[in-house]
């Protein structure tokens, strides 16, 4: 018997009307699929669809009614359905028979994710991207039991006010680098460099603090922002409904380059239309060359702003290498995973709504 998961119509391979996209399986598609712990929906989507990101084009769902697409467990089977005319991925409930009168069914039975959390949890709830000087309005560490300079874990710490109600917990944050739109120049906010947690025991002015965890080194003057547990880990991925076009500002790990499960921070947020699980096509910035046979002035359309050229100068086509997905978003800045790359992804190259 074949019991049927909404979720997974995520798989089917249909056409739709020329305004859509066409969803295509790939060639060489297996016919079935045991999920098995560290599977996403994305890579088990790869194994099926040309264009694994698509698979919400094939739910026939209203976004609105799309709840939780973390239904699908270790020890399911995915098999490939046709019966219907129409390629569809249907789960099989299947139970596997060791010994006569024995059955083993799968104990894990924490659902399968959309994409690895493990690799950008540290980003969902520790990170910050905030306006500039916002911090300034912060909570702030006044001073340390015993004049301690450099407080660790366990020490007791008194900040300048915290009222009963503002909150139990909180982040200790240094502001570091501001985040500059390549090609306004326009500081889109500031990044603040997470340094640990705190948990209130007395509230006032001061108030009184214990610190409960550290990253790194934390001094007075150093400030709070309140936890907070409304982070989103559930992701659909989903075109923009508008052109989006932004750069890569910021690669994250100590590389210089980006590759499949990186972290970059891209200068676009809510203010320009994106939310979570938005999925961007990542291109390789063209260069701006000396044009062999110069003419005059030209223009072209970049970011929605022009570019100048000098006389003379080319800009080059952007070509297409990648895509990534938004997983957290901010006012004018968002934090995206990159899917796919077919080549090294560098600072600076353009995403665009694919």
């Amino acid at each position: 018997m074949f019991r049927y998961i909404i979720t997974l119509l995520m798989f089917c391979c249909i056409s739709f009307s020329a305004q859509a996209e066409e969803v295509l399986l790939k060639s060489e598609h297996p016919d079935r699929h045991v999920v098995v712990k560290g599977d996403t929906l994305w890579g088990i989507s790869g194994k099926f669809l040309k264009d694994p990101w698509l698979w919400p084009k094939v739910w026939q769902l209203n976004r609105s009614q799309i709840k939780n697409p973390h239904l699908i467990y270790p020890g399911d089977v995915v098999f490939l359905d046709m019966s219907s005319g129409t390629p569809q991925l249907r789960l099989l409930s299947e139970a596997i028979t060791l010994q006569p009168g024995a059955i083993e069914e799968p104990l894990d039975r924490i659902a399968i994710s959309t994409i690895p959390l493990s690799i950008i949890a540290p980003f969902l709830n520790q990170p910050l991207i905030i306006e500039k000087n916002q911090l300034a309005q912060s909570p702030r560490i006044l001073a340390a039991q015993d004049d301690r300079v450099i407080l660790s874990t366990g020490t007791r710490v008194y900040i300048n006010k915290i009222e009963e109600g503002d909150g139990l917990n909180w982040y200790v944050y240094r502001p570091a680098e501001s985040l500059v739109d390549p090609d306004t120049k326009e500081v889109l906010g500031v990044e603040a460099t997470y340094l640990g947690d705190v948990r209130i025991t007395k509230y006032g002015e001061p108030a009184s603090a214990d610190i409960t965890k550290t990253k790194e080194e934390i001094f007075t003057k150093d400030r709070l922002v309140p936890a907070s547990d409304n982070i989103v880990a559930n992701f659909v991925p989903h075109a923009p409904d508008s052109a989006i076009s932004g750069r890569i500002i910021n690669i994250y790990g100590g590389v210089t380059d980006a590759g499949p499960q990186s972290i970059v921070s891209i200068s676009r947020g809510i203010a320009d239309g994106l939310e979570v699980g938005h999925v961007l096509a990542i291109n390789r910035y063209g260069r701006v060359i000396k044009d062999p046979e110069p003419s005059k002035e030209k223009k072209l359309k970049n970011n929605a702003d022009t570019l100048v050229l000098e006389p003379g100068m080319v800009k080059l086509p952007d070509e297409r290498i990648g895509l990534l997905m938004v997983f957290r978003v901010f006012d004018r800045v968002s934090y995206g995973l990159v899917m796919q790359a077919t080549q090294p992804i560098n600072l600076l190259d353009s995403v665009t709504t694919p």
